[in-house]
This record gives C-alpha cells, structure tokens and sequence, in this order.
C-alpha cells in the first residue's frame, strides 16, 4: 500500500504547468457546485486564468462573487502514481476596467486551453476571464 507525501513549491509548479484542465469547486449557503475546467497558469507569480462560459440559464453566476471562496482541484494519475493540487482562493473577473499591465504580461505567459463541455455552442455562450490568485495551494503525490 502507498502512502500520500507533500510536493514542495517546485513540484507544484512543474505540475501545474503553463495550462491544464481540472474541476473548479464553488459553494453557495449549503449548496455546492463543481464544473470542469481549463486554465492557464502563470508560474511567474502563481496565479490561476479561467476562462468560463456563461449563457443566460447558467448556474454558475448564483455561485461565483468576489466574497466566495472556491476550490480549483487538479489530479493526474501516470505509472509512477497520482499527483494532486488544490488552489483555494477568490475568483476575480478580469474583464477590460479590471485588466492592470501586470495581468497583461501574465496572459501573454499562458495559454488556456479551449475545454469543450457545454451543452451548447459556442457561438451561444459568452466567454468571462476570471483570475485566480491561491490564498492558498497544497499538493499531494503518491509515494
């Protein structure tokens, strides 16, 4: 049997990479209400981009606000075992008024993947940027 051991701040950064995909965690009162995800990761200062979509039924607008906390969960499972990070933090809309030169520089590092899961088209749906920087970001390997 394996046991779970703590990646250091370097391990994390490798394994978040410069984009990746995983599952966005938001709560509201006593609900909660979780969603797959791309993001693209500025390794420079540690911060998560998302790029939601939204439509005019979309739920995620109940959960999302800048008081909230929300988890970002990122997992992998290769031959050598399975590697995890949870990044908690604030989501912050990066619409045009709240976009400073620092995010600007940040962008141009990434690239977010398109992740494909609506039930939708795209045409359909209006696409948000939203910054996450972690108050908090652990993660886990097997052993």
């Amino acid at each position: 049997m394996s046991n779970a051991e703590p990646m250091d701040a370097r391990e994390v950064n490798t394994f978040l990479g410069d984009e990746g995909t995983g599952v966005l965690a938001l709560a509201k009162d006593d609900e909660s209400y979780a969603i797959p995800v791309s993001y693209g990761y500025d390794r420079e200062d540690g911060t998560f981009y998302l790029r939601l979509a939204f439509h005019d039924e979309s739920r995620k607008r109940e959960y999302i606000g800048p008081s909230r906390t929300v988890s970002l969960v990122v997992s992998e499972e290769t031959d050598e075992g399975w590697r995890s990070v949870i990044a908690r933090g604030r989501l912050r809309e990066t619409g045009e008024a709240a976009i400073d030169s620092s995010i600007v520089e940040a962008i141009r590092r990434i690239n977010i993947p398109f992740f494909t899961v609506f039930d939708r088209p795209a045409r359909e749906l209006d696409f948000e940027l939203f910054r996450l920087a972690p108050e908090d970001l652990t993660g886990h390997k097997q052993t």
